[in-house]
């Protein structure tokens, strides 16, 4: 079992940046792709950015060049860099982790508890 624990959310004003955190642990060997998630309120949860421990990368063409997804050197954590934030991409950012090395997968074994981010115009 993995368990995944985001930190990093907040009230932000348009143009701010925030960084969130995903700590994993339990027995995370095998694990390699590692993403973000976000829901905004009436809507689908939606692919933020993913990667694998091999350093493949996927973005939502929403975030492309505001966001960048990395990991730490003992990939036990993940981070979500987000720059020139706009009040679009306010929801609850979910963190997932898969033994899938790919960024590409649809379906994520496990899964965070989220970490609101609200940005305010």
């Amino acid at each position: 079992q993995v368990t995944l624990v985001e930190s990093g959310g907040g009230l932000v004003q348009a143009g701010g940046s925030l960084r969130l955190s995903c700590a994993a642990s339990g027995n995370i060997w095998g694990i390699d792709a590692m993403g973000w998630y976000r829901q905004a309120p009436g809507k689908r949860r939606e692919l933020v950015a993913a990667c694998t421990s091999g350093g493949n990368t996927n973005y939502a063409d929403s975030v492309k060049g505001r966001f960048t997804i990395f990991r730490e050197n003992d990939e036990k954590r993940v981070y979500l860099q987000m720059n020139a934030l706009k009040p679009e991409d306010t929801g609850v950012y979910y963190c997932a982790a898969d033994y899938a090395a790919s960024p590409l997968i649809t379906t994520w074994y496990y899964w965070g508890q989220g970490t609101q981010v609200t940005v305010s115009s």
